[in-house]
């Protein structure tokens, strides 16, 4: 066994063995033991704030770190650190005498951060110590996930402003952002994050079919966030209860009037993806009608079945369910009003057309699905000056070809970079 190997083994062990006890707070101190042992000065984990615009060091007070000589966050756009974050890919740089390595922390394919690890300037960082330390960031990933609900230091790093209740219950309902496999990719996006309400969107990955589901209930606030949270809790029970797609758009007609009458609706589109197949199906229901991006065109609108809101008691039934054979790297595109009616100052929509157009230049640029939604979320926010009127959220569905999945384990740059 080499000594690489060693010091690797001795890390892995001491995570996981001083993990058992204690919480989210000691997360930082454990991280740093464990670069020290594989032979780096220091290591600092970051954890992209609600935005995707900053990472965001975590501390062991669980707050931005203040006192001089902390790390302070990084922007994602224009550096090492974001590119690590946005490629899911190592990066090497400096950091005045010491080599700063920069290795994505992913949850399955979930994007929660990077880790730093700084070596001293002699260390050769070769093929070895490139994966010593994306096994070290895997791990980090994973004591993230399950320290970080007993404790809120890595939610108030998360966060550049004040939280809202009803956007505190959304962000809960959710699943993980990004999903990949070797036969689909989903990704989805909420904005604004801090003060969401209405918007809301669920995917499920069941033997060959991808279950997805986009909703944009009415009005804003308290009440919003309920609608959206009978929806999406109406459609889970209904899936785990093994209806089909008509049964379950019934389901969430039926829970939403009982609970709040006639006069409240939620828009969305319903659908189900055949990994097998590549066969579509869907129900819209008073939302806009989804994408379908093909070869880096927007090919088709999927705007033929187009029911009634949720919740009226207009529901068809059987609600219309329509159909459309995807090819292997289609991509479907489902989002709510908020995005294509974003204004800038001079009242200009953001439009279908500009939507279109970005998503179209996204694909060409063979941008994963979740960098590809974390760019969109920050063109809508630009055009409308960082303040939006509406809830804004884009799901991106991509049917993989078989055998080679869209994202995977970092890759590493061999290329020493500049800071």
């Amino acid at each position: 066994m080499s000594t690489l190997d060693e010091r690797v083994l001795d890390t892995l062990r001491f995570l996981l063995r001083s993990s058992h006890l204690g919480g989210v707070d000691d997360l930082p101190a454990l991280v740093r033991g464990a670069g020290q042992r594989l032979g780096a000065h220091d290591a600092t984990l970051y954890v992209v704030d609600y935005d995707q615009t900053l990472l965001v060091p975590l501390t062991e007070s669980g707050a931005p770190p203040s006192d001089p000589g902390t790390p302070e966050p990084v922007t994602i756009d224009g550096t090492l650190a974001g590119r690590a974050f946005s490629d899911v890919t190592q990066h090497v740089g400096s950091a005045g005498e010491l080599v700063s390595f920069w290795a994505p922390v992913i949850d399955g394919t979930d994007r929660l951060g990077v880790l730093q690890l700084l070596f001293a300037p002699d260390t050769v960082v070769d093929h070895d110590l490139r994966q010593a330390c994306t096994d070290l960031a895997s791990l980090v990933a994973e004591l993230l996930m399950s320290k970080r609900m007993y404790g809120d230091a890595v939610e108030l790093a998360r966060r550049r402003s004040t939280m809202s209740v009803p956007a505190e219950m959304q962000w809960t309902l959710l699943p993980p952002l990004t999903f990949v496999s070797p036969r689909v990719a989903i990704s989805g996006v909420l904005a604004p994050a801090v003060e969401v309400a209405g918007d809301s969107f669920d995917y499920a990955l069941n033997g060959d079919t991808a279950h997805v589901a986009l909703f944009d209930a009415m009005g804003h606030g308290m009440e919003a966030t309920l609608l959206a949270g009978v929806a999406v809790s109406s459609l889970r029970n209904a899936r785990r209860s093994g209806r089909d797609l008509a049964d379950t758009a019934r389901t969430v007609e039926r829970e939403l009037e009982a609970q709040f009458g006639p006069d409240r609706f939620v828009t969305g589109i319903i659908g189900e993806l055949d990994l097998a197949t590549g066969w579509w199906t869907w129900t819209t229901c008073g939302h806009p009608p989804a994408l379908l991006v093909r070869g880096g065109h927007v090919v088709k609108v999927l705007g033929d079945v187009v029911g009634p809101p949720l919740g009226l008691g207009l529901l068809d039934d059987p609600p219309q369910i329509g159909r459309e054979r995807l090819q292997p790297g289609d991509r479907l595109l489902l989002y709510s009003d908020g995005v294509i009616e974003a204004r800038d100052a001079d009242g200009e929509f953001f439009g279908t057309d500009r939507l279109v157009d970005f998503v179209t230049r996204q694909a060409v640029a063979g941008r994963p699905v979740a960098e590809t939604l974390r760019r969109l979320n920050h063109a809508v926010l630009d055009h409308q000056e960082g303040t939006l009127q509406d809830d804004a959220t884009t799901v991106l569905v991509e049917w993989l070809v078989p055998g080679e999945p869209q994202e995977s384990s970092p890759e590493p740059d061999e290329s020493p970079v500049g800071p």
